[in-house]
């Protein structure tokens, strides 16, 4: 078991936002400002599809691996000294299209993590390819794994309490059914023994779907840390590794975690 108690706190700034609808141009320009107001911060978060909306024209909208957007992060990370997160619409190199989170460092190095899990009742499913593979970034010592809005429904996708420190969601998650992500966040920290962080957007898109923010960061025992409700703006909260480590120590459940295999 690795020693949390070395590790520094985390810094992050949520970012929550309207999005324009279809214009990644005009979205990267707006982050841009709000991205200045993040500095300081080791992790910011930006939501799902912030380029464009929750989108199911992926094959108008996809941009490729290494585009402007995956540029333009790159060169953010790099002016506000932190890594800066969010997913977007990718074509990847198999001409199959993603909704693909990308984890840019202030280094120039970019990460990538493939959505799971997709919104079939959106018909997601029909427009984009799943992932299969889980991602497990490092941050500063810390573990981090990244998900993407209908992950949230499934904790075996979730579930890695061993190596977890920081389960992040980023999402375009309807206020239709806001109390199940609000139900569902301590759920996975809860029983993860871990910090949760999500970050969802605001407004109405260009279906005339509203959303109704509730970004936010929990600790390990499902304890509200940070809760943006339907504000817009960036929210800043800073995680504690030796809380953490002593409440593991405290409440060691994961030692009698079961074990299981993922099929995929």
């Amino acid at each position: 078991m690795r020693d949390l108690t070395t590790l520094p706190d985390l810094k992050l700034a949520l970012v929550q936002s309207t999005l324009v609808w279809h214009d990644a141009a005009a979205n990267r320009s707006h982050f841009e400002v709000l991205l200045e107001q993040a500095r300081g911060a080791d992790l910011v978060v930006l939501p799902e599809m912030f380029t464009t909306g929750f989108s199911m024209d992926s094959a108008i909208l996809a941009e490729e691996e290494e585009g402007v957007t995956y540029a333009w992060l790159r060169e953010q990370a790099r002016r506000i000294d932190a890594v800066v997160t969010g997913s977007l619409i990718i074509r990847a190199a198999d001409g199959s299209h993603r909704n693909r989170l990308l984890w840019a460092r202030p280094d120039g190095e970019v990460l990538h993590y493939d959505k799971r899990h997709l919104f079939r009742m959106a018909g997601e499913h029909k427009h984009y390819t799943p992932g299969d593979t889980r991602a497990l970034f490092e941050l500063k010592g810390w573990r981090v794994r990244p998900l993407v809005c209908y992950d949230l429904r499934f904790p075996v996708w979730s579930r890695d309490p061993h190596d977890t420190d920081l389960l992040l969601y980023t999402a375009n998650w309807p206020a239709a059914r806001r109390h199940h992500w609000n139900r569902l966040l301590p759920a996975r920290a809860i029983e993860n023994l871990c910090y949760v962080a999500a970050v969802n957007r605001v407004g109405e898109d260009g279906k005339g779907h509203p959303y109704s923010g509730d970004s936010q960061a929990l600790d390990f025992q499902g304890e509200t840390l940070l809760d943006a409700a339907a504000q817009e703006g960036v929210f800043s909260v800073t995680l504690s590794a030796s809380a953490l480590a002593s409440y593991r120590e405290r409440f060691p459940a994961h030692l009698d975690a079961d074990g299981f295999t993922l099929t995929l």
